[in-house]
């Protein structure tokens, strides 16, 4: 039987499950952007303007709730972080600033 008013979870777990890929990085992704969103409304008054604000347009009024909006349309996205491919970037550019060092005192010679 369908509804005609919104369900309490709009948009839908479900959606958002597919969009995170995890129950793990939905919790983490919206709880970091909804402190973010916390963290704007918070300094609309000081004119400091660090923070990003909210992306989508909505009439929720809690942070969490926008959080969830903006994943729902694809404006907030989970990354994946690989710390091996991050060492491993680090080591190339060692080896190239050496390279380039080693480089730059055979010109001098």
């Amino acid at each position: 039987m369908a509804h005609g008013y919104d369900t309490m979870m709009n948009p839908a777990i479900e959606e958002l499950l597919e969009k995170t890929g995890s129950k793990f990085r939905l919790v983490s992704l919206s709880a970091m952007r909804s402190r973010e969103i916390t963290n704007y409304v918070g300094q609309l008054g000081q004119g400091i303007g660090a923070s990003v604000p909210p992306q989508v347009t909505s009439t929720a009024a809690k942070p969490l709730s926008i959080a969830f909006e903006e994943i729902a349309v694809d404006k907030i996205v989970a990354e994946e972080y690989d710390p091996d491919a991050e060492a491993e970037a680090a080591a190339l550019a060692e080896a190239e600033a050496i390279a380039a060092k080693a480089l730059g005192s055979d010109d001098s010679a």
